[in-house]
């Protein structure tokens, strides 16, 4: 251990209840007796874990890439034959096993996810030399964050982040050395930003390192908070005033269903605000095939857009992934999410109701969860407006919270803990979304089909009703 780079022992330590729950899955398999028969991990956003479907039109493309004798299948609608020779055309060699053509990308394919933000924001110009790739917006974010890191103690550069924040990040922030400034959400008012708090947030933290950017999650993970213009606008002028970098994480732009919401892009509302904003403030927006409607969690693919950051600066971006650059098949399942089928081609009327069903699914289980949590007692939801998760606060008996100062472990967690083991259900403490005081919260991903979300609330409450009895 003690030869092991010193930032590696930094990082704080998972949580790492999903290996608890391979293992009690593994039990099952092995005919142990258990009070349930499965074990449902609701935990990350991963839709496809949960049992929702994949899109059929991006997963036959895929199918036709990979093995090219397909397109002589007449069963493939034609629209798919024709993608997949097009994305083939794309690809060095014609094949998805040779290298990308450079180490941004396929340049075809950062000319499709330019012209979809452009027409996102109505007209708002993005040039195909701003897209990076990359395996994830987690990946894509740790390059930008290893660019930014630098300094240690008060010269440590800092990342404004929000409370809660993503649960990926804190141990992100700890492996490339970067430190966690938290500012705090607004839970009463939905878990809102407030200026104010952002401007308390960066003043105490210029004590103690150098906060050179903010990290913005909208929709909200895992709040599921929608930002409206006026908010964006307050940001970018914050960030403009300060000059701090703005990375802004939109990947569940395509999953807002909160009545009288909608996605604006940072960048859009960036453009719109006038050259002494659009020309100066820097900002990198990340997006994924991992989240929202497509929900390809497992191929790693993601991209982002950088704005207004110096040219040499930005060079770097693209060489630290190194001359094999991002990975192939990811970034052909970005062009099928930028670029679905259009009205008149076969396979637009599936898509059309595939995306539909998942939209409405997501609305709904929103709506029905966050109402079933909060006649729960001893709980409490606010109500998402878009994203794939709820974020209720647990009010949790003083013997559960001595209990788990007692065995070293945060209450959340011994609850989160002690609820798969009872009844099998595998949700993520609020401390792994950053969350380190009183207020206990869970996350929980709504991105699932309805049946099985109707199992996960049911044991959660008749849990919830137990832990409530058992210490009163």
């Amino acid at each position: 251990m003690k030869d092991v780079n010193p930032r590696v022992l930094g990082i704080r330590d998972p949580v790492s209840l999903q290996s608890l729950a391979a293992r009690i899955t593994e039990q099952i398999a092995q005919g142990e007796q258990k009070p349930f028969q499965r074990v449902i991990d609701v935990s990350c956003g991963d839709p496809h874990r949960a049992g929702m479907p994949p899109l059929s039109f991006a997963r036959q493309v895929l199918a036709v890439c990979l093995y090219p004798e397909l397109l002589k299948e007449s069963s493939f609608p034609v629209d798919v034959r024709q993608r997949a020779e097009k994305l083939l055309g794309a690809c060095n060699g014609g094949s998805v096993g040779s290298y990308s053509a450079s180490s941004c990308g396929i340049p075809q394919i950062q000319k499709s996810v330019a012209e979809f933000i452009t027409r996102r924001d109505g007209g708002v110009a993005s040039d195909p030399e701003d897209i990076i790739f990359s395996s994830g917006s987690q990946k894509t974010l740790k390059l930008v964050l290893h660019l930014l890191s630098s300094g240690q103690g008060p010269t440590q550069t800092g990342l404004l982040t929000p409370l809660p924040c993503p649960h990926t990040l804190p141990m992100l922030l700890d492996e490339v050395g970067v430190k966690l400034v938290p500012y705090q959400l607004l839970e009463e008012r939905g878990w809102a930003i407030d200026l104010e708090e952002l401007h308390r947030a960066l003043k105490a933290a210029r004590r103690h390192c150098e906060p050179r950017a903010i990290y913005i999650s909208n929709p909200g993970n895992p709040t599921g908070h929608v930002q409206d213009l006026k908010t964006i606008e307050e940001v970018i002028r914050f960030a403009a005033s300060e000059r701090l970098v703005l990375l802004v994480e939109e990947v569940y732009q395509d999953s807002v269903f909160g009545q009288d919401k909608k996605f604006l892009s940072y960048k859009k509302v960036l453009f719109e605000m006038g050259a002494s904003f659009s020309e100066s403030v820097e900002m990198v927006s990340f997006h994924s095939i991992s989240a929202g409607t497509m929900g390809e969690c497992g191929l790693r693919g993601g991209y982002m857009e950088v704005i207004n950051m110096d040219l040499l600066v930005k060079n770097f971006l693209t060489s630290m992934q190194g001359p094999s650059s991002p990975p192939v098949l990811p970034q052909l399942a970005l062009e099928i999410m930028v670029n679905p089928p259009s009205p008149g081609d076969a396979s637009y009327e599936v898509f059309t109701q595939e995306i539909l069903q998942k939209v409405e699914t997501l609305a709904q289980n929103a709506q029905r969860a966050c109402e079933f949590l909060n006649a729960v007692p001893g709980m409490s939801c606010q109500p998402a407006m878009g994203g794939v998760f709820l974020y209720p606060r647990l009010h949790l008996p003083a013997e559960i919270i001595q209990e788990a100062q007692r065995s070293g472990l945060r209450a959340d967690v011994l609850y989160c803990k002690k609820l798969l083991e009872e009844e099998g259900v595998c949700l993520g403490p609020g401390s792994e979304n950053g969350h380190d005081d009183e207020n206990y919260h869970i996350r929980l991903c709504i991105s699932a089909p309805t049946a099985v979300l109707e199992d996960v609330l049911k044991r959660l409450r008749s849990f919830h009703l137990w832990i409530q009895d058992r210490h009163h």
